[in-house]
Order: structure tokens, then sequence, then C-alpha cells
């Protein structure tokens, strides 16, 4: 719980009212207006609450000055260079770091539960063949509550507990039987001799007819993928999923309603967005023409995977990213991928060029996730699937402590009203 050692004064129309302030462990204070509009009769108004603190948390904290994110106090660079991401998993779920004991558990609880139910393949053959992945996983999430009817009572915390553990499970089962359908290759069942990151790239490009070996650079790789999105403060999906958790929807409904928010191009889609960019520019020869037009305030061109809306000096989780995207690009080459030296050429200029760098236009995690992916093999389709999977932990864990919190509301904003007052309804012949 934030302290509250002092209070603010509003004074509206000669009348005060002392609103509490409320300090966080770290971060800027906070005004609570909770009495607000049944003392002084009025509203605040917040478009996309971007100054409106939702809840308490003690999940993830960013400080976008400084370039900072933390998972329960931890730096992500530490995280990423000496975790993986089914211990940044138990972090976030439970609150602190697990001593082996209770690492070795929970990684056989998570590797148990990787299959789906066998009827869920029918599910999938309900949809088109080329139907989006990011709509299959809608549905096939929000479905789960009707296969799983044992872990929906978020009342019982074992339930609960269920629940969780097979969400971050089995969304990458369903993530790459999603990519499988859209290719029209047969399923491939998770093999619980590998790894969580391993085990994703083998349902995905794995088949029947060959023996698919797991190359340890990509599987670290994409384990860094998913732990450095697999949370990030109260934003838009967070929003959704605590939100539709707040009306006591089951977490699968709740899941679901985070993919597809998370679906939005202004959200999940960025690194797609970044590499549909890159094959716009097409050739390293083009990328003068495209670095003029970004300078140029009246061409509405933008280039996509650089900045951040929160972080205003460099995304800290690039910088980590970055690490990964060069490992990937040593072992499997850009010579032959015009898209990936285009890539490599926009990096170096956004690195050296004095706009970019005044601006603070640093490469972002989308940029150099994109860059990544692509030269895995994975279609620009697959990006979002892949950012819903690895956040997913996170919006359980948002979910579960929203559960958990004695001062948890429905979720019910406010509006401005600006449309027409009370008026009398005339009949038909008179208008």
């Amino acid at each position: 719980m934030a302290e509250t050692k002092r209070t603010a004064t509003l004074n509206i129309d000669g009348q005060t009212y002392d609103l509490p302030v409320m300090s966080p462990t770290v971060g800027p204070d906070v005004l609570d207006i909770r009495k607000l509009y049944g003392q002084a009769d009025v509203f605040t108004y917040d478009p996309g609450f971007t100054s409106t603190a939702s809840c308490e948390s003690t999940i993830t904290y960013i400080d976008g000055d400084k370039g900072e994110l933390l998972y329960r106090g931890y730096p992500i660079e530490q995280l990423a260079d000496q975790s993986h991401f089914l211990e940044v998993c138990y972090l976030l779920l439970y609150g602190e770091l697990p001593d082996a004991k209770q690492m070795a558990d929970f990684e056989i609880r998570v590797t148990r539960h990787t299959m789906v139910h066998e009827q869920m393949h029918n599910f999938f053959r309900g949809f088109r063949r080329d139907a989006h992945p990011m709509a299959t996983m809608v549905g096939v999430v929000g479905a789960m509550s009707a296969f799983y009817h044992d872990s929906t009572d978020i009342g019982d915390p074992w339930q609960r507990e269920v629940a969780s553990i097979r969400l971050i499970a089995k969304l990458p089962t369903i993530a790459a039987m999603a990519y499988k359908y859209s290719i029209g290759q047969p399923f491939v069942y998770p093999k619980n001799s590998l790894d969580y990151a391993g085990n994703f790239l083998h349902m995905c490009f794995s088949v029947p007819a060959e023996e698919y070996v797991v190359n340890p650079v990509l599987s670290k790789a994409m384990d860094r993928i998913m732990m450095l999105h697999a949370d990030h403060e109260q934003n838009a999906s967070t929003s959704t999923v605590r939100l539709a958790g707040s009306s006591g929807a089951n977490p699968f409904a709740c899941i679901a309603a985070g993919i597809a928010c998370l679906w939005g191009p202004a959200h999940g889609g960025a690194n797609q967005a970044c590499l549909e960019m890159l094959k716009e520019i097409g050739t390293v020869d083009r990328i003068p023409e495209f670095v003029a037009k970004a300078k140029d305030k009246d061409s509405g061109f933008r280039l996509m995977g650089f900045g951040h809306r929160v972080y205003k000096n460099f995304d800290p989780r690039a910088t980590v990213m970055k690490e990964s995207a060069d490992e990937v690009l040593e072992l499997l080459g850009v010579g032959n991928n015009p898209l990936l030296q285009v890539a490599k050429e926009l990096e170096r200029i956004a690195l050296e060029d004095e706009y970019f760098i005044s601006k603070k236009l640093y490469p972002n995690v989308d940029f150099y996730s994109g860059i990544i992916l692509e030269a895995m093999g994975f279609p620009t389709s697959m990006f979002t699937p892949i950012f819903a999977l690895s956040r997913t932990v996170g919006w359980i864990s948002q979910w579960k402590e929203m559960i958990g919190d004695p001062q948890m509301k429905i979720g019910r904003p406010r509006q401005l009203y600006v449309g027409a007052p009370r008026r009398d309804y005339p009949e038909l012949e008179t208008r």
C-alpha cells in the first residue's frame, strides 16, 4: 500500500477540497481523487488515461526518461544477461526469484502442461486457411474456457494457479499451431526434452518427414525476445486484461481480450510495421531517400522501429536485443537477404546520424526483434503472435494481482459528455 503523508488542495468556485498525495516506492507522486466526485460533483478528464494511475502494482516499473525497465525491482539488462524466460515467469508470477528446487518444480509444471486438448485440433480446422494467426489465437484462447472447466473459478486460488500454468504452457503450442495451420503443414506436438523457447521453435519449424535440431543461438535469441516482452506495466493490452478481469470474467477470456488488443497496429504490430517498412525501402541504395523523407516534417513519413512513446532516452530492451540480433545475423548471414542488409545499414545511420541522435530516435526493441524473427524465417504475420505468447505471463501476473487487490472495483471510466442535453421526443409528422 502506497503511503499518504500530505495533501494537495483543490479550489473550485471558492470551495476547497483536500486530495491525499500517495507516494510510490519509485516514480512520481499520485493524487488520490477517488472521493472527488462524491465531494465536489466533478470528474477528471484524461483521454487515454496517460496521467491516471488505475491501480497499485508491484510487478513492473518503467522510467522513460532514464530508459529503465524493472521486473519486480530487477533491471531488465541483468535478467536478460543472467536469467532465462521461465525464471522471469516465476519472478513475475510470485514476486521473488526462485531457488533451485522451486525453479525445477516450476519448469516441470509448465513442461507437463504444454499439450492442448486433442479436440482443440478440430477447432483450428474451423478457420479459413488464410486466417491471420492472431485471429486464430483470439478464438482458440477464448475457447480454452470451454475445454478447461476445472480452472475457470476465479474465486478459487488453486484454479487461478492451474489456469496460470496452463496459459503460460499452452500459448506457444497454440501460436505454433496457428502458424502451421496457416501454411498448410501438420501440427507438431510439444517435446518435453526441449526448453521453452527451443520447444516453440521446434513446433514451428520441424516437420514429420525430417529431423529438426534446434540451434542454441536461435533458441537463446527467442528466449530473450520472450523475456524482454514479458511485461511492460499498464499498457493498452494489460489494461484490457485488467478491465475484463474486473468484471469477474474467467482468465482465458481475459487473456483472449488482451490478445485482441495487442493485435492493434499501434500496440503489438510495431515490429511487423518495421519489417514492412524495410520491404518498402527494398534495397540499401534507397535508404538516403527514406531518411530524407523522415527528416522532412511535411512528408508525413516516419521510420518505424526508431524511438519509443514511453522511453524518451533509449529503450533498455533494445540494447540487449541488438546483441542477440548481431549473434543471429552472424550465424545466418545477411549477404543473401536484401531486407536484412537494409536493416543493418539503417541501424548504422541511426546510431551515427546527428539528426537521429539529437531526436533520440534510437533503434528500439521492435526494430531488432523484427530483424531476428525475419532472419529465423518467421513471416511478419507471426510477429504479433510471438509477442502475445511472450506477454501472456505479464497479463496473468497483472490479472492475479488485480484479483487479490482489496481495492479492486469493476472498471467504469467516466466521460465528458458534449452531446445534446435533455430534449422531448417530437411526433413524426411534426419533424
